[in-house]
């Protein structure tokens, strides 16, 4: 067992950039669930959200540029999904994304460094009931929570915000160069965390 503080702990020690670069890495992650199901449900509009994401990643080293936060909340909230104008499964991790997306903005602007940290609860969770979604048979409530807990998805999951935050962790300093590579690293992997890809 390695003799590191949990993983949460971890997280809240974070400096707010540091805290706000793993939040916009893992709402760039959620992204192509957005993306695919506005294409094949033709609804919403996932330009708003690329745009949003792109001045995030910009502001992480431009110190000039001024994100007008409450245009972009209200513009993702204006394409944000509600489920039950929908019969598909899609509209929820579309929501989460968008959602997502909201948190880190609002977080943001009420300089609430908890609501910055819960994105990471918020992707897991879209994991989770994307799981449980595509279960095929009836289990009970405890098998289920080990399913999901052991489920690839959520291994895959667990080890991508692990090293995420390994990488953030070891890179105090954030340097534009640092931000283009994660961003990039991210954007070219082209998988979300419930496996949906982008190309």
């Amino acid at each position: 067992m390695s003799n590191k503080p949990g993983f949460f702990k971890r997280l809240k020690a974070l400096e707010l950039e540091q805290k706000k670069l793993f939040a916009i890495a893992l709402c760039q992650r959620m992204y192509p669930n957005y993306k695919l199901f506005s294409e094949v449900c033709e609804f919403g509009d996932p330009k708003v959200l690329d745009t949003a994401l792109n001045l995030l990643w910009q502001s992480m080293y431009d110190n000039k540029l001024k994100l007008n936060i409450d245009i972009y909340l209200e513009r993702i909230d204006a394409v944000t999904p509600e489920p039950a104008d929908f019969d598909v499964y899609g509209v929820y991790p579309a929501m989460d994304a968008a959602v997502a997306l909201i948190s880190l903005l609002s977080a943001m602007q009420s300089k609430v460094e908890d609501d910055i940290t819960n994105i990471s609860k918020l992707s897991s969770s879209t994991v989770a009931n994307y799981i449980e979604a595509t279960l095929d048979e009836d289990i009970d409530e405890d098998a289920l929570d080990d399913f999901v807990f052991n489920h690839e998805v959520m291994l895959e999951e667990k080890a991508l915000q692990s090293s995420l935050l390994d990488i953030i962790e070891e890179n105090p300093k954030i340097t534009a160069d640092f931000v283009k590579t994660l961003r990039k690293e991210i954007i070219e992997s082209g998988i979300s965390n419930i496996g949906i890809a982008t190309n």
